[in-house]
């Protein structure tokens, strides 16, 4: 960026600023998201001032980029979060099925033959999702519910057992 569109880049930031934290506070009903909303609207604008900061209708494009960055952080799954004043109680030895290694071999040859080489490949060998998927030459969402499924049978079974 040339000199003179940085300082008409700092200008134009600096008139707006409040107009664009007081917009993100209105959205998100919290300064510090707001302040963190204008930063990364702000980045982006830097990043597109030589295209737009002499277009006429700049203040409609940073709302809609404040609007649409917010919009990208409410679908980011730690924004739903919510605090809680009682930590849950953690699960007891007890509420796990515990097997012998010759149990679970036999519950492994229990599982159809795919979901127990996902399941082996997976949690024995410590291979990545796409790892496995390479080797079983299938795509990564088969491995990944290959394996979810393969270790809810192999649960289900063993608390049978027991």
């Amino acid at each position: 960026m040339k000199r003179s569109e940085e300082s008409t880049y700092r200008e134009y930031v600096t008139a707006r600023m409040d107009v664009m934290r007081r917009t993100a506070y209105l959205l998100c009903r919290d300064w510090h998201t707001a302040d963190d909303l204008v930063s990364i609207t702000i980045g982006k604008l830097y990043r597109h001032w030589p295209r737009v900061g002499n277009e006429p209708g700049i203040d409609a494009y940073v709302r809609k980029a404040l609007l649409r960055t917010w919009l990208d952080e409410k679908r980011r799954p730690w924004r739903r979060e919510q605090p809680t004043e009682e930590l849950p109680d953690l699960p007891s030895v007890a509420d796990f099925a515990v097997v012998s290694r010759a149990q679970l071999l036999d519950l492994l040859d229990g599982l159809p033959p795919k979901r127990r080489a996902a399941v082996v490949l997976r949690l024995y060998c410590d291979l990545s999702v796409e790892e496995t998927a390479e080797i079983l030459g299938c795509s990564v969402g088969t491995v990944k519910s290959q394996t979810a499924r393969g270790l809810d049978t192999l649960r289900a079974r063993a608390a049978e057992a027991d």
